[in-house]
Parts: C-alpha cells; sequence; structure tokens
C-alpha cells in the first residue's frame, strides 16, 4: 500500500520528501506525478514504506502538518480507478436509418 500525500509545494523534490517520511521509518519509494505537458509538479505525491506500521505512524503525524508553507493531507492511497473507455469501440460508424435500408 502507499501513501498519498496532497497539497504539496510545487517546489518540493523526491529527495525532500523521502527526508520528511524517513523520521518515520524507512522509505521504499517516491513518486511525484509531473504534468504532461509542462513537466511541471502536479502538487502531490505518493509515498511507500517498508512496513504498514510506518505508514501508518506517518500519516497520523504528518496529516495536517503544514510544510513549505502548505497543510498537508496524508492519508492511504485510494486504487486508481481505469478512466480508460470500455468496450470495443466503433471508428466510422454511419447514422443509423431507424433500421431501414434502401437500395438503389
Amino acid at each position: 500500500m502507499s501513501i498519498y500525500v496532497g497539497n504539496l509545494s510545487y517546489d518540493v523534490t523526491q529527495e525532500d520528501l523521502s527526508q520528511v517520511f524517513a523520521e518515520y521509518g524507512t522509505v521504499k519509494r517516491v513518486q511525484l506525478p509531473t504534468d504532461r505537458e509542462t513537466g511541471r509538479p502536479r502538487g502531490f505525491g505518493f509515498v511507500e514504506m517498508e512496513t504498514e506500521a510506518e505508514e501508518t505512524a506517518a500519516i497520523e503525524a504528518l496529516d495536517g502538518a503544514e510544510w513549505m508553507g502548505r497543510d498537508l493531507k496524508v492519508n492511504k492511497a485510494k486504487p486508481r480507478e481505469d478512466t480508460r473507455p470500455s468496450g470495443g469501440g466503433g471508428g466510422n460508424r454511419r447514422p443509423s436509418s431507424g433500421g431501414f435500408s434502401r437500395r438503389y
């Protein structure tokens, strides 16, 4: 499981975030998603820690804490929802003529 960290400063780095969470245990991985077009951080990230107990300690200590001028939002990350359209998708479909077809 990983931890969601929201309301981050756009200046934060993976190393900054890792150092803060390291106070509560072993940090396995830090992700800071960036905007595809601008390459700029999106203001949130994910932290994975060694144990669930370490994650819980970090969440309890850091949720609502002020860091780099912002009040952090820290909680268990929810599984990502699949936002891709499902089913086979059409391409060049013609509008229906009400079920009738005309042949000339």
